[in-house]
């Protein structure tokens, strides 16, 4: 009976014997785990990146859209059949229903800004006093807008970080008269920070009253209606109270109501089948290495046929010759993925380093799943091998050149 430890050191010698012959067959496996986990690792930084983008503004969000997008007839066209725009009065209704926290009726739109001698084109928003807790943004300084009646709403506007220093410098901009399109605005606040959206300096932007942007915009109804609700409380159950109530203000459904949840329940799936199919990229060479494997192992086979014979005529059990070489083809395949592994990791934050505007994370469960695959390829490329090994007759082993 074989010793254990004689075991592992009859494979390590068979690795170290053949030196080039070996660091090939690892290498088919370590160019293969380093494909899978360099391809993984960008697109779960992809899919990081994407829900954090849609998750800054909080998770619990409703956006209410006028139009209802609709199949029918013998040539859908999926035009939107709403006839009916979402109106102020609809946000308000909005915003008394129960378990809504914060309601934001937006209306946008490009212009030019003129103030302090300097012109600027950018987005203006029309929003509700409530925009900064919907969207968990917050003011640098000065207020936000205020609550007046929408229909009378003064003419204010808070001023993006970015737009303020474009504009003003250094300087305060609080209490300074701008002009907005043809109209006159006072600067009553400057938001914090908040970076880009999804391409949007959402820092490069005025913010004014709904009711100015509608008239600004020469506008009969708003582009949406966003809202924010209570946690804990399902998204489903604000949906319905939002198409009830909106039902009976138009008489049928002509809005289209999208949750945070649903989007981005939808956003991961989406991202997970790309992630798992760059990774399925990936894995095309590590089949290739398990082509190595059989290969390698079958000449090992050939080559050490006496050998075999020997171990057997002394009393090796045949399970003994068969684990003996399926440890090598793991042995190999193993080593192979660590160096993958280190190769991929490496690549991955050399990208990053060099491109940081790509984001790459590369999960711990990744890496071990990677270590896994790699190491059953190597037992399953070996089966063959090692079978074929253990079967040998011992007498015309012995007798094998």
């Amino acid at each position: 009976m074989i010793r254990v430890s004689d075991s592992i050191h009859l494979a390590w010698r068979a690795i170290t014997a053949h030196r080039l012959r070996s660091f090939l067959t690892l290498l088919g496996i370590a160019v293969g785990i380093a494909a899978v986990i360099l391809l993984t690792s960008i697109g779960e930084g992809i899919h990081r990146f994407v829900l954090s983008e849609f998750t800054q503004f909080g998770t619990n969000l409703i956006n209410v859209a006028p139009g209802k997008v609709k199949t029918s007839g013998p040539n859908p066209t999926g035009i939107p059949s709403s006839v009916r725009p979402l109106t102020l009065d609809d946000a308000r209704a909005l915003g008394r229903l129960p378990h809504v926290k914060g309601i934001t009726a937006v209306v946008w739109g490009n212009t030019e800004i003129k103030a302090n001698g300097r012109l600027r084109r950018s987005i203006v928003y029309g929003e509700s006093a409530d925009m900064p807790n919907v969207y968990r943004m917050k003011v640098s300084s000065g207020q936000f807008l205020p609550a007046d009646e929408t229909e009378s709403a003064r003419a204010f506007v808070v001023l993006g970080a970015k737009l303020k220093t474009e504009l003003f410098g250094a300087e305060s901009a609080l209490g300074a008269r701008i002009s907005i399109g043809n109209f006159q605005f006072r600067v009553i606040g400057v938001m914090e920070p908040k970076g880009q959206f999804l391409g949007i300096d959402l820092d490069d932007s005025a913010y004014i009253p709904t009711a100015r942007a509608l008239e600004l915009f020469n506008r009969d109804g708003l582009m949406t209606i966003d809202l924010s609700y209570e946690e804990g409380i399902p998204a489903s159950r604000i949906s319905a109270l939002v198409t009830a109530t909106l039902k009976s203000r138009h008489g049928r459904e002509d809005f289209t109501i999208t949750t945070q949840e649903d989007m981005l329940r939808t956003l991961s799936n989406i991202l997970d089948v790309l992630t798992m199919a760059v990774g399925a990229l990936g894995s095309i060479s590590l089949l290739v290495g398990g082509v190595g494997i059989v290969t390698i192992m079958t000449i090992a086979v050939t080559e050490r046929t006496s050998e075999i014979g020997l171990l057997v005529a002394l009393g090796a059990p045949r399970r003994t010759i068969l684990g003996l070489f399926l440890g090598e083809a793991v042995a190999l395949s193993a080593i192979g993925g660590l160096v993958g592994l280190a190769l991929g990791i490496g690549l991955a934050q050399l990208i990053h380093l060099f491109v940081p505007a790509l984001p790459v994370h590369t999960p711990v469960a990744f890496v071990v799943i990677a270590e896994l695959i790699a190491m059953g390829i190597g037992l399953l490329a070996g089966v063959l091998p090692a079978r074929r090994a253990a079967r040998l007759d011992p007498v015309e082993a012995l007798r094998a050149e």
